[in-house]
């Protein structure tokens, strides 16, 4: 593995110069560029000392598999519903490995709801009504949405979802970190 240029990319990525990363981390600028032209050769000590300031962990910055996943689409049939009940969520890329969003095309058939006790949990979420009319409740704030119309708040904030009307609720919904 080419430790100088994987750095250096990681480096630019971030924005940094050598000089900021130096500062971030405590060591010289003048040892950072050695690493990223392999003049010398860090130890593991100082290469995540390093690391420490872009964030990355070591065993990330080792990987050499690309993080993008092998598969790019996913067709309606293939994503699996990983909803409970009569409310189906698609769950889009479910193969990709380490996912950090979780993307959902959600179904609420008329009359379904999340529950009358409000849901909490780490993260945030965002999503879109694609049709039908829903109701969210975010702490004391009760929303109507229809198409068109989308919402993002921390998911710490209790919040439920309910489907008003007679026409089921269909919306593309994303969530982090992906919980599932």
């Amino acid at each position: 593995m080419d430790i100088g240029n994987r750095l250096r990319q990681l480096r630019t990525q971030a924005g940094l110069s050598q000089r900021e990363l130096a500062k971030r981390t405590g060591v010289t600028n003048g040892f950072i560029s050695q690493v990223e032209k392999n003049s010398v050769s860090p130890s593991v000590a100082s290469l995540k000392k390093i690391l420490d300031g872009l964030p990355i962990s070591l065993t990330n910055f080792f990987d050499s598999e690309e993080r993008q996943p092998a598969q790019v689409v996913f067709r309606a049939d293939e994503m699996p519903n990983i909803g409970s009940g009569p409310i189906r969520y698609k769950l889009v890329g479910h193969a990709v490995r380490d996912r950090a969003i979780g993307m959902l095309h959600e179904t609420m058939p008329a009359g379904s709801d999340t529950g009358k006790e409000m849901l909490t949990h780490d993260g945030e979420e965002c999503g879109v009504v694609i049709a039908g009319q829903l109701e969210l409740t975010v702490g004391d704030e009760v929303n109507e949405l229809g198409p068109g119309d989308g919402y993002y708040f921390s998911s710490q904030r209790p919040h439920r979802f309910r489907v008003l009307g007679d026409e089921p609720v269909v919306l593309v919904s994303a969530n982090t970190p992906a919980s599932f």
